[in-house]
């Protein structure tokens, strides 16, 4: 490690203030609080009394227009955490701070995977290669349930989502303001919350899906319930053989100060279809009228093996041939992923109030081995062929205690709850050089590396939702976090700590215009803490050209989003109208020097920021009582600022419009179609743009009985899906395509067993 390195990594912040020890001390005192509650009901009623008993909490809800509600109580607050309404025409089922979007009865679900039931959800995109983005930005949280895991964080969540079963998921939960009950977890932005499917139909029932596809794809699953008295039990299992085989093309220009430039270009091409399996399990016990105790659990492995090819050209400033060679990797790898937690239910003594526990553990496990050959057409002076092996091994660990109390009060609800949780990253790099005659390996300590991580948080949140009158209600809310990180350059022997203290407002209003029309404003203050690979100041080279390290001493990045949205109904269409602005400070951006010896590097830095502004809509409903849509827009306007290498203030505006359309037409009874559009627009990426994308999916359901359907998906029709980007700086113009097996077409079965019916006669249920 370079003298540089190691001064970067002691410089860590690690000031603790007075005012800091005050907010560690109300964390904890607000734990206490919390717990006393839950121990001493008497002691709960006193602290918020008086209280009126008629003020209750909403009843669950049945299927019903959403936002259209009969006040035969106006004491009860609006928009009290109701269960979510879902209904058939995939109308959205708002509330105050989020949107809610049916994804269970998409036509494709049954065959598709997570990814492609999050590419169906309005701003909402995830590329080929596994990157998710919501209005534009990469920057998002995705949670399980309410609760982060370690599945979906860095490397991993690109194969879980890929993975991950689109039929397991109820709705998709898009909170673009988080209020004060969502930590700053992998992200700390907007928050993307995958709602699992939850049955409490007595007896037992399940569904069979398989599917072949083309290339040899083909995945399959089981999933299944049974519910009888206090006990409930359900699960499932899967399994996925898939990939996406790519080619690429690269052009990169460097400049120097004089205005020279060294020319390279890269062609590429990846293929390898891996295997992932799955299973997982939910079981629930009532202990009475108010206890439920619930235990989960969930395991899934994947490999990923891959081969690839790469050839690389060099010309120097006189524009001739300097370097000719192909780099071959064939890499061999396994991740493994498991997450197990417990969970206790309790109700209060008035109605409406709770105490919820949640506990949870998960961790993710991956490694690989990759062999590489250099081989050159072209040789630099003293350079000559080369071959290396890498050998890299990870696991994070995430454990996480949870707590969250709400009770009724007077025309309102408050909420009160705490986090205490504990993030573990470990890194392991082993890098060796292979003599080619006696195959003897040797290693290279210069990209040789070990790395910690241990990330501690405690949190504290408080929020408060209220009636104002029969047309207003807000919700306020304040949470304070507490982080401590420890970073340890295992191969250095090189340790940092790191702690501050945030306090994160947020605040959401509605008035209701009508009973189909609701206005409404949200506001969130976020931090963005950086992930553990953007932390380790280790450099790990992709190739003989390209080179990647994080950066110890970045600071969280700071947020405050804005939101105003009108709801209402026109005729038979629902119509969603939102405008937004988005600030940030201390941006984490990705800088790109070069090395002495030619090598691009690119690293996170605190660069300027940025400024988002822009206006999203949707409208979905029945045209016909055979014919539905659902189609989305977003026009945004960006603008980034950041210090360039000579210390020059960059500003790079962007415009961009992203428009996406489905619809569903149902031929007859047992017969549906459904035709899908996803256009991206041109967004800023870093130090450049990444261009607009446009992919076009078919998908066609048969009922063949009752019970079994036949499904046909075509994804990317026109086999248009593609990533391009630019980078334009001061040092560096660089230009790059990667292309990947678009046009999949894939037919499968689904088969539902079981059910009970009020009646007792056996059915079965309907997706």
């Amino acid at each position: 490690m370079t003298l540089y390195k190691k001064n970067k990594l002691a410089k860590v912040l690690t000031t603790t203030s007075r005012h800091h020890k005050q907010g560690l001390f109300a964390l904890l005192l607000g734990t206490f609080f919390t717990e006393a509650m839950w121990v001493n009901p008497a002691l709960a009623q006193a602290i918020a009394a008086p209280t009126k008993p008629a003020a209750t909490k909403p009843a669950p809800a049945t299927p019903a227009k959403p936002e259209i509600k009969t006040e035969t109580k106006p004491a009860s607050p609006p928009e009290v955490e109701a269960p979510t309404v879902t209904v058939s025409a995939e109308r959205p089922s708002n509330r105050i701070d989020r949107q809610v979007y049916d994804v269970k009865s998409d036509v494709s679900s049954t065959n598709g995977s997570a990814a492609d039931a999050l590419n169906n959800v309005p701003s909402v995109n995830v590329d080929p290669d596994g990157t998710v983005s919501l209005r534009g930005s990469t920057k998002v949280q995705i949670l399980i349930d309410g609760k982060p895991s370690a599945m979906l964080q860095g490397d991993n969540r690109a194969a879980t989502l890929a993975a991950m079963p689109g039929n397991d998921i109820e709705s998709v939960e898009v909170i673009n303001n988080p209020g004060a009950q969502f930590g700053n977890e992998a992200g700390g932005g907007p928050i993307i919350n995958l709602v699992m499917r939850r049955t409490r139909q007595p007896g037992g029932f399940g569904v069979i899906n398989a599917n072949g596809g083309s290339a040899g794809r083909y995945n399959t699953a089981l999933s299944g319930s049974y519910h009888e008295g206090a006990w409930g039990i359900q699960g499932g299992v899967n399994f996925r053989h898939d990939g996406r085989n790519s080619v690429g093309d690269a052009v990169r220009d460097r400049i120097d100060g004089i205005g020279a430039a060294t020319h390279n270009t890269q062609t590429s091409s990846a293929k390898g279809l891996n295997n992932s399996s799955g299973l997982n399990a939910a079981l629930t016990y009532n202990l009475g009228a108010k206890d439920t105790l619930g235990a989960n659990f969930s395991y899934s492995a994947r490999n990923n093996d891959q081969q690839s090819e790469d050839h690389y050209l060099t010309f120097n400033k006189d524009n001739a041939l300097f370097s000719d060679y192909v780099r071959t990797t064939q890499r061999k790898g396994d991740g493994t992923s498991y997450s197990w937690g417990a969970r206790l239910d309790h109700k209060g003594d008035i109605s409406g109030e709770n105490l919820k526990l949640d506990f949870r553990v998960s961790s993710s496990e991956n490694a690989s081995v990759s062999n590489y050959a250099n081989v050159y057409a072209v040789k630099p002076e003293l350079m000559s062929d080369r071959y290396t092996l890498q050998d890299n091994r990870s696991n994070v660990k995430l454990v996480d205690f949870t707590g969250d109390y709400e009770r009724p009060h007077d025309n309102g609800l408050v909420k009160l709850g705490y986090k205490i949780a504990d993030n573990k990253s470990e890194f392991d790099t082993g890098y060796f050089d292979i003599n080619p005659v006696s195959n003897a390996r040797t290693v290279n300590t210069t990209r040789t590396n070990r790395y910690s991580l241990d990330e501690g948080n405690l949190a504290l949140y408080g929020s408060y939702q209220l009636r104002l009158n029969e047309q207003w209600g807000v919700l306020a809310g304040l949470r304070t976090e507490y982080t401590h990180i420890d970073v340890r350059q295992l191969s250095a022997n090189i340790a940092a700590t790191n702690h501050y203290l945030s306090y994160i407002p947020s605040f959401f209003a509605s008035y209701k215009l009508s009973d189909d029309t609701t206005l409404r404003f949200s506001y969130a203050h976020r931090i963005r803490r950086a992930g553990a690979n953007e932390l380790n100041p280790y450099v790990s080279y992709r190739d003989e050209l390209n080179a990647s390290s994080g950066n110890p001493g970045l600071k969280p990045t700071q947020t405050d989003s804005f939101e105003l949205a009108y709801e209402t109904r026109v005729d038979k269409l629902d119509v969603n109208l939102r405008a937004y602005y988005r600030k940030e400070s201390d941006s984490i951006i990705y800088r790109r020097t070069f090395l002495k010896d030619g090598v691009l590097l690119t690293t996170p830095d605190n660069g300027g920021g940025s400024h988002t502004r822009g206006l999203e809509f949707t409208v979905s409903g029945k045209l016909t009582p055979k014919l539905s849509i659902n189609t989305s827009g977003n026009l945004l306007l960006g603008e980034q600022t950041y210090i360039n290498t000579a210390g020059q203030e960059v500003h790079r505006p962007s415009t961009s419009l992203s428009v996406r359309g489905r619809i569903n037409y149902q031929i007859t009874d047992d017969d549906h179609l459904q035709l899908s559009l996803n256009t991206q627009g041109r967004t800023v990426s870093g130090e450049g743009y990444r261009q607009p994308n446009s992919t076009a999916n078919f998908s066609y359901r048969h009922n063949i009985t009752k019970s079994l359907n036949l499904v046909v998906n075509v994804t990317d029709i026109f086999n248009s899906n593609k990533t391009e980007t630019q980078v334009d700086t001061d040092i560096l113009k660089e230009s790059s395509i990667r292309r990947y097996d678009g046009r999949l077409i894939y037919v499968g079965f689904s088969y539902r067993f079981g059910g009970v019916t009020p009646g007792g006669n056996s059915r079965p249920p309907r997706g």
